[in-house]
């Protein structure tokens, strides 16, 4: 990279102290290379020459060339303009000014021909625009495509707007020497990607003068931000293999074997025993374990957990379980006991709620060595919570921690325990090379035997007399049924059914005391919840209503029936979430989707999804596709990637290829060291150089 690219912004003609320290604020921009990779997002097309009598036919911006006459100040004080009329060989227009007209009249020569630019609007029949750009035509030439760059409202007021950045960047496009950018890709991979050369690149994404200048440009720079990040991704993986230590599990222990052949309930899916061989295979070669566990709602990651930690047990090393609520902590507390019954385990649950008086004994005993399995919430992060021998880390739903608290479990132990994350929320292909690319993944992707599929029905408000029938057909039955809300009370601004109203609705078509019904939502005391969640548990009610409360943590075999109301207002991952909750019991299980005839494409698309197809990988796909990889894994993750031209959502294909790519480089040069691979190694350096653990790699 040229050294003068480090320059200040500062020292850019038209920009200055001032305006340097607002675009740093604003912008993160501070020098000319920062600068220089601040991307237009479109692109006008100014390559092309339109006649007046065919505005009807264009859509946003024109060009035009002609001539003025009738030039004429209108109007007084604050509402006074200046207005000349414009005409080429086919109609005339309106141009008009409401600013700065006292310098702009003396510009206008009649009989002059001059080339427009502008968005017209129709007012009374009668073309105008308003404030147009026009030069003499023998003073412009073909524009080609004008660039539109992100700008804030605190920028533009100083004059940097859109037109203001592309002339500052015109500026520096003078000032610097595209050609002497080293290409940080190596030539090979250019070559078999047939991508175009750095310096073209940036002068086609700034100033392209056609659609297959910008085309090449933006095709380099997408694949370039995903296969360095890739890069990133394998470099972190490399290190962490051949840096970190793990502890050895060479044995499976009695009590796993005793489980193994006496306890299970039902065999193993084979993909629940690939997932299996995968880990003991992590733990018996000195390494330290980093894998994330993926699978669908039902698939049986709990028991894959589970027998994870009996071969820690096994081998001498206690395990903690880590989930991010109280419900789903106990509810895993719960079946990991009964899983165990009868057997040498001794397992504890530690939530933020846990008393003193059963706190302190607990973490005594934990100290000593005397619990094998710990379950517990956030509260195993304090610093209170002593292990005398973790070995092995578990951490369920693992996108609500962050790194920081990942990170403290590693810490209570001299070497860092394995570590095994997990999620019900199946991650998309291309996400989970992107974000979880330095972890080895394992999937689950079988559901196991007996469990029947679930059919999905999307129907109408006005079914609701329908729908209770068929409610009263399945509680005849012996069944249960779920009835979820979005809302807990009614809403003024949104249009949606809510809790309290169809907790009356409900109770007054299926009166006592032939019908028992339970309400949940998070607004009521812990007591009260747990005590309405048990009585539905237990069978005691027929109906429980709930907001999305009961998403995760409610395992009811009996119930079969799932309502949701207003579920257009779900997005795709949490309406399967919540679908998830039946179908657990050997018994024909059913989710409805409620909602009134007023739907929105994207909502449409999300409820013929979830009538197709139950697979929760296909969902998470089409989710991606409607919402983008933000709101799926959350913005603070997805906002860590800071890409400029890709998209995850629009360039999965590429993401694929950009891995591939990454990996033959570094298969052929794992540090970097290839005089053939030195610019990317700098690049990345710079690149990446305030992350986590880059010091390792460099």
């Amino acid at each position: 990279m040229s050294e003068s690219l480090f320059t200040p912004i500062a020292y850019l003609k038209g920009i200055g102290p001032q305006k340097a320290e607002l675009l740093k604020k604003e912008l993160q921009i501070e020098t000319y290379w920062d600068l220089l990779n601040h991307f237009p997002f479109r692109y006008i097309n100014r390559s092309q020459i339109h006649q007046c009598a065919q505005l009807h036919l264009v859509d946003g911006y024109v060009q035009l060339e002609g001539y003025i006459d009738q030039v004429q100040e209108l109007g007084g004080g604050r509402s006074k303009r200046l207005q000349c009329r414009f005409t080429d060989d086919t109609a005339s227009i309106q141009l008009i000014w409401f600013q700065g007209w006292k310098w702009i009249k003396p510009a206008l020569m009649p009989g002059k021909k001059y080339r427009v630019f502008g968005k017209p609007r129709l007012n009374n029949n009668f073309w105008s625009i308003a404030h147009p750009e026009m030069a003499p035509t023998d003073e412009s030439s073909s524009i080609g495509y004008q660039p539109i760059y992100p700008s804030t409202e605190k920028l533009s007021a100083k004059g940097l707007h859109t037109r203001g950045i592309e002339k500052v960047i015109s500026g520096l496009l003078e000032r610097i020497s595209l050609e002497n950018i080293p290409d940080r890709l190596p030539e090979s991979i250019r070559r078999e990607m047939q991508l175009i050369g750095i310096g073209t690149a940036y002068a086609n994404i700034h100033q392209p003068h056609t659609e297959q200048g910008f085309t090449q440009a933006k095709k380099r720079f997408v694949f370039e931000e995903l296969f360095m990040l890739q890069l990133e991704m394998i470099l972190r993986k490399g290190v962490r293999k051949r840096t970190e230590k793990g502890f050895v599990f060479s044995k499976s222990g009695e009590i796993l074997s005793n489980f193994y052949h006496n306890k299970l309930p039902f065999d193993l899916t084979e993909a629940q025993k690939r997932v299996i061989r995968e880990i003991r295979k992590d733990f018996q070669t000195g390494q330290h374990m980093n894998r994330l566990l993926q699978g669908d709602v039902g698939s049986g990651k709990t028991l894959v957990a589970l027998i994870t930690m009996l071969i820690a047990q096994g081998n001498g090393f206690q395990s903690a379980l880590l989930a991010p609520t109280e419900i789903l902590s106990a509810q895993h507390y719960e079946t990991i006991v009964s899983f165990l019954s009868d057997l040498p385990i001794r397992c504890a649950l530690l939530t933020g709620s846990t008393k003193r008086s059963k706190r302190t004994p607990l973490l005594e005993a934990l100290a000593k060595g005397e619990i094998d399995i710990l379950i517990g919430t956030h509260a195993l992060l304090e610093d209170e919570v002593v292990f005398k021998n973790l070995g092995l880390v578990v951490i369920d739903e693992q996108h609500r921690f962050g790194v920081a608290q990942r990170a403290k479990m590693r810490k209570k132990n001299t070497i860092a325990p394995h570590v095994l994350v997990m999620t019900a929320t199946p991650i998309p292909r291309t996400l989970a090379m992107t974000f979880y690319g330095d972890l080895d993944v394992s999937v689950i992707d079988e559901l196991p035997p007996g469990r029947k599929p679930i059919q999905t029905i999307h129907r109408f408000d006005t079914h609701r007399l329908q729908l209770f029938a068929f409610m009263r057909e399945q509680i005849a039955l012996g069944r249960q049924i779920y009835v979820v809300y979005p809302l807990i009370d009614d809403s003024e601004t949104l249009d949606f059914k809510s809790l309290s109203d169809g907790f009356e609705a409900i109770s007054r078509s299926f009166p006592l005391p032939e019908y028992q019904v339970s309400i949940v939502h998070g607004k009521l005391k812990p007591e009260v919840k747990e005590y309405e969640m048990k009585r539905f548990v237990d069978g005691i009610t027929n109906i429980m209503v709930a907001t999305t409360v009961i998403e995760v943590g409610v395992n009811v075999p009996n119930a079969t029936v799932m309502v949701i109301e207003s579920a257009q207002r779900f997005g795709l991952s949490q309406l399967h979430q919540l679908r998830g909750r039946v179908g657990r019991g050997g018994e024909k299980s059913y989710c409805i989707l409620m909602t009134n005839y007023e739907l929105s494409k994207e909502a449409k698309k999300r409820m013929e999804t979830m009538v197709e197809t139950t697979d929760g990988f296909k969902i998470a796909e089409v989710d991606l596709s409607l919402r983008g990889p933000g709101d799926i894994l959350g913005t603070q993750q997805s906002g860590a990637l800071n890409l400029k031209m890709a998209d995850l959502s629009r360039d999965q294909h590429v993401v694929s290829i950009a891995r591939e790519a990454a990996l033959r480089i570094y298969e052929q040069d794992p540090s970097l060291t290839d005089p053939l691979h030195l610019t990317l190694r700098n690049y990345m350096l710079t690149l990446f150089k305030n992350k986590p653990q880059w010091d390792k790699i460099a």
